[in-house]
């Protein structure tokens, strides 16, 4: 008889799922080390290793493979009776797990203030992360709800739009095309752009947009945040596009501005999004209705009807 605990399986389990120790501890919001002894006592009990390093990345062995299938079925299990046990303790109490794109952190605290005045009893957990991330914990079902842009298409998934996301161009206000009037799209060919970084899902509406519409940009500089985005350009390295919720109080102090260039704004949806089949409780059930009957209200940028 195998002596596993509930949490080497966890920690297990996002190890193989990230590649990562690293990324699997913060997930997880333990040091390296530790996951790391989780894991190891893991193997230990099993007397088989589960991971190999190559470089450094850590794989699955044969032995690991196989846990990782049954470690996932039990972990998805205890999510769902959770999910059955909170919804006999009914909307007043429980817990909720929401992930939300980079961008998306820029209005979501607003949401989540108003929903906790209202549910005070119902623990909240944030993650902030890019799309490539989100589309993860969809695929392992590990998060309630994700808010993000277009959601995934190689994820089955329940999708809602929610709220406009207009993506605008941004640059200095001393860049000669500030303040011109229905800029050609061929002329921004002539410019640089400062990117974020592949997986963000900012840069895949960027480049989808040019793609369809046959111009190809000059890729500048890459940042993994919005706010070094955002400096970049202010600091004359290049434009970019961004969406117009990150950039409200750039706009108010004239740090920034919008370029009025033929097709934008690119009026795209934000999406609330969680995994298809999945059993939400009732605390999931009524972030979900307040998401969508009240954020486009709450959280939609002041500066809309500038652009």
């Amino acid at each position: 008889m195998l002596h596993l605990s509930l949490r080497q399986l966890r920690v297990f389990e996002a190890v193989a799922r990230h590649n990562s120790y690293t990324r699997a501890a913060a997930e997880l919001h333990l040091s390296q080390p530790a996951a790391s002894m989780q894991v190891r006592q893991l193997e230990d009990e099993i007397g088989l290793p589960l991971f190999e390093r190559l470089g450094k990345q850590v794989v699955l062995t044969e032995a690991g493979r196989e846990v990782f299938q049954s470690s996932r079925l039990i972990n998805q299990s205890l999510r769902e009776m959770q999910e059955v046990l909170e919804s006999l303790k009914g909307v007043s109490r429980g817990s909720l797990r929401i992930a939300v794109a980079s961008t998306v952190n820029y209005f979501a605290p607003r949401l989540l203030a108003i929903f906790q005045q209202r549910h005070p009893k119902i623990g909240l957990r944030l993650d902030v992360t890019n799309r490539e991330s989100l589309v993860q914990m969809l695929d392992s079902n590990s998060v309630d709800l994700v808010l993000m842009g277009v959601p995934p298409r190689n994820v089955e998934v329940e999708s809602e739009a929610f709220m406009d996301n207009p993506l605008v161009i941004i640059a200095p206000p001393d860049h000669p095309l500030a303040g011109e009037r229905t800029i050609p799209l061929a002329r921004l060919a002539e410019e640089t752009f400062v990117m974020r970084e592949e997986g963000s899902g900012t840069r895949q509406a960027m480049e989808r947009f040019f793609s369809e519409r046959g111009q190809t940009i000059r890729h500048g500089m890459q940042m993994t945040r919005n706010e070094a985005v955002k400096q970049a350009v202010r600091s004359g390295l290049g434009l970019s596009v961004v969406s117009l919720h990150t950039i409200e109080l750039e706009l108010e102090t004239r740090r920034l501005v919008t370029l009025d260039v033929e097709g934008f704004p690119d009026r795209r949806q934000w999406y609330l999004v969680y995994r298809r089949g999945k059993r939400l409780s009732p605390a999931a059930s009524a972030f979900r209705d307040f998401v969508l009957t009240e954020a486009a209200v709450i959280a939609a940028p002041a500066n809309l009807d500038a652009v």
